[in-house]
């Protein structure tokens, strides 16, 4: 910048041969006395040197010589201000450049530096030449910095030290050398000054770390071009990229100050890749936690491996967090599921391995398996030992067969975190999974703990939102997510794709939305928390099927179900990864808490079921249930039938051996039978006899019996057959009648008239 040529400005004091009358002996203000009336001054004319110039006899302390004419002072630009001068004879004095600050009508802005360094002059006729820099900022090599207060100077300079010395004097001028200042002027410093070459191949690492060393804050410029980077980088100040980085996968680019998806997609020019050096990053330093997408689109076309991308460690255990920003799968082979067919062996004394299995080392950890026989719902492949040819599992089979042919499905996700041994307190957050049907979300890593996904949506998964192939899911938390099937037009019985699986314990699933999966959640687990999730699965087939919304896929619940809004599907509960399932000890099926739930249903078939549990052994039975302030709903064709049931298709449920089974306050709308244990009911004999024999099949919950009466209170007098008032005191009998659902109420007589009768079904 030159404002002398941008703008105009007129800076140059006209030539002493002009005449000396513009030139004052004072502060250069108009009005003071000149060098034109001077009797120790004159115009000397053509020195060998200078050409005509000014000589000037000193004869005062300090002599001085100020241009009447106003230089402007401007914020930002610098000005130096130099003459050449020299002495004949006389005494040799010292030289200096000085300047007077004026605002306004010739206001001295006082307190400022007016007068530069002294400069000797050595000897006669030595040409000695002074200068200073005149400017507003404090900044290196600038002599009067006079901030903005002063608009404009009479510059000059004095003659200081002995009097007598003869001198001359060029003329003086007045340079806009603002561009000396550019570099530090300027917010920016560019890595060419450095050195760096910008071919694509040259190492220009060091010029990079030069250049982030001399910005101080300020913003390091990659101007346009390919700069290879042979070795780790940090920038510790911010980064403007023009050009590109490139780098091998495993050398790692720290921007400080440009942590984000912006920063590093500008620096890689490309996202994917820029995606890849931030998550490199964001496990391999302390100073984030996150990493924010910015809320970019990140087109991807093949699975990103978390633990491959970061590349030197498998464990991790600090809090990360990945955030705002959508993935969008494009169409790419890189999608496809890889299906391997193999036979195994199976020994429920092994329950979590596969053994005999031929060329174990293509089956992929991760893989779904499923057979004919034995396999329940979300079992996968956790390890694989090829050399001893077996394939680990995530759960146990359910009474597979010695040996058969098993299926391993190895489903492709957006991000696969299965590469990682364990992974702690990882948090994805504020994301949406745009999957188009291409692909699945996330595959959880192998072990960990409390990985959290918030505030995401999943919107057409292929196959799964979120996998758990191993223990990576122990403490998982899914809050607050939409989950958008990719099969919202096809029927029920078509569906495949489900949300999400638990094999460890301590999850929470809450406040979720999911519509048309097959289902929203298999959990192999225990301890769990699900609440305020509302997912429905229904079609357009009038009193079509539905498939379960929740599957508890072990005996061992030890789980609450509470404030969720289950539509058109149901919760069922199996024992399916039980290698021996016959019961054997323990508890059976317990721990399960359904409480303040809206089931709905409209077109579904009479006999679903919103509770359905399914024995996959003998002997089972119910031991520590509580289903209580539940809404059962049904609406369109037919009323359900009951909203409990068992399904025995596999084997049935030792309902004799019931105990603490809790279902009562619950409301019933469109519902054949009123389920509630413990039942009381208003019995009516209107002949007398002496057993009155109260059925309770309309009430009891799953078929259990009547096992015991907890009282018997007549609703007014009992009578006789000639109606005296008989004061009777009974005793009951459960376990009467069709499948026990009788209980027998015995008086001293027989009577006639009506009883209250509460009974239970449990021990």
């Amino acid at each position: 910048m030159n404002q002398v040529i941008t703008d105009g400005l007129i800076l140059m004091p006209p030539a002493f041969a002009e005449g000396l009358a513009d030139w004052s002996r004072q502060d250069g203000r108009p009005g003071s006395d000149t060098w034109a009336t001077a009797a120790n001054a004159a115009i000397a004319a053509a020195d060998s040197d200078f050409g005509d110039c000014l000589e000037i006899v000193k004869a005062d302390a300090v002599t001085k010589l100020r241009w009447m004419g106003q230089t402007p002072i401007i914020p930002g630009t610098y000005l130096r201000v130099s003459a050449r001068v020299k002495v004949l004879s006389g005494n040799l004095p010292d030289v200096r450049i000085a300047a007077w600050p004026g605002s306004g009508s010739d206001v001295h802005v006082s307190g400022l530096t007016e007068v530069a360094s002294d400069v000797a002059i050595p000897a006669y006729g030595t040409i000695v030449t002074v200068s200073a820099i005149l400017g507003t900022g404090q900044r290196g090599g600038v002599d009067l910095a006079w901030g903005v207060a002063p608009t404009y100077a009479h510059v000059g300079l004095d003659l200081t030290g002995p009097n007598g010395g003869q001198v001359r004097i060029e003329s003086i001028t007045v340079e806009d050398v603002t561009h000396v200042f550019h570099r530090q002027m300027m917010d920016w410093v560019d890595v060419r000054d450095y050195g760096a070459v910008g071919d694509g191949t040259t190492d220009d690492r060091a010029a990079f770390a030069a250049a982030d060393a001399a910005a101080e804050g300020r913003e390091v410029l990659v101007p346009e071009g390919d700069y290879y980077i042979g070795s780790n980088l940090t920038f510790t100040n911010p980064a403007r990229f023009e050009g590109r980085i490139i780098m091998p996968d495993s050398v790692r680019l720290a921007l400080n100050e440009n942590f984000d998806l912006d920063g590093y997609a500008e620096a890689f020019g490309d996202e994917v890749t820029g995606l890849k050096k931030g998550l490199q990053q964001l496990f391999n330093q302390s100073d984030f936690e996150a990493f924010d997408l910015c809320g970019r689109r990140i087109i991807l076309d093949a699975p990103l491996d978390v633990q491959a991308i970061v590349g030197n460690k498998n464990s991790y255990a600090n809090r990360r967090v990945v955030r705002n920003g959508q993935f969008a799968a494009s169409a790419s082979a890189a999608w496809d599921d890889t299906t391997t067919t193999r036979s195994a062996g199976y020994s429920a004394a092994s329950a979590f391995e596969l053994t005999g299995v031929s060329n174990a080392a293509s089956i992929e950890v991760g893989s779904l398996i499923t057979a004919p026989q034995g396999v329940g719902r979300e079992v996968y492949v956790r390890a694989v030992n090829a050399a001893q040819s077996k394939v680990y599992l995530s759960s146990p089979l359910g009474a597979a067969p010695a040996n058969q042919t098993y299926t391993f499905t190895r489903f492709k996700y957006m991000l696969d975190f299965i590469g990682w041994q364990n992974l702690q307190r990882f948090i994805i957050k504020d994301i949406e999974f745009l999957c188009g049907g291409l692909c699945s979300a996330i595959n959880l890593p192998l072990d960990g703990l409390v990985f959290q996904i918030q505030d995401c949506y999943f919107t057409g998964p292929k196959d799964r939102a979120i996998t758990s192939a191993d223990e990576g899911c122990q403490g998982m938390q899914i809050d607050r997510c939409q989950f958008l099937s990719n099969e919202q037009g096809l029927d029920v019985p078509q569906r495949k794709s489900i949300c999400f699986n638990i094999n460890s314990s301590d999850c929470k699933i809450r406040d979720n939305r999911a519509n048309k999966f097959l289902h929203f959640g298999v959990i192999s687990g225990s301890g769990n928390l699900i609440s305020g999730n509302h997912f429905f699965q229904g079609d357009g087939i009038v009193e079509g099927v539905r498939s379960p919304g929740i599957v508890i896929a072990e005996a061992n619940a030890k789980c609450t179900f509470t404030g969720n809004y289950v539509d058109n599907c149901y919760v069922e509960w199996t024992n399916e990864k039980d290698p021996s399932p016959d019961f054997s000890g323990g508890l059976s099926f317990h721990g399960l808490t359904v409480q303040g739930n809206i089931f709905f249903a409209t077109n579904t078939a009479p006999w679903m079921r919103f509770i359905s549990i399914k024995p996959h052994g003998d002997d089972h039975f119910i031991n520590g249930v509580s289903i209580t302030g539940n809404l059962f709903k049904k609406t369109n064709g037919a009323q359900l039938e009951a909203v409990d049931g068992v399904d025995d298709s596999v084997a049935p449920l030792d309902l004799n051996r019931t105990a603490d089974l809790e279902f009562k306050g619950n409301v019933f709308h469109g519902i054949v039978k009123r389920t509630e244990n413990p039942i009381s009911v208003r019995a009516v004999e209107g002949s007398a006899v002496q057993s009155w024999n109260v059925d309770l099949s309309d009430y009891l919950p799953f078929g259990a019996p009547a096992k015991y009466a907890l009282s018997v209170l007549p609703d007014g007098p009992l009578k006789s057959s000639s109606n005296v008032t008989i004061y009777s005191a009974p005793y009951a009998q459960g376990y009467q009648g069709v499948a026990g659902q009788t209980l027998r109420v015995t008086w001293s007589q027989a009577v006639k008239g009506a009883a209250y009768v509460t009974a239970r079904c449990d021990n």
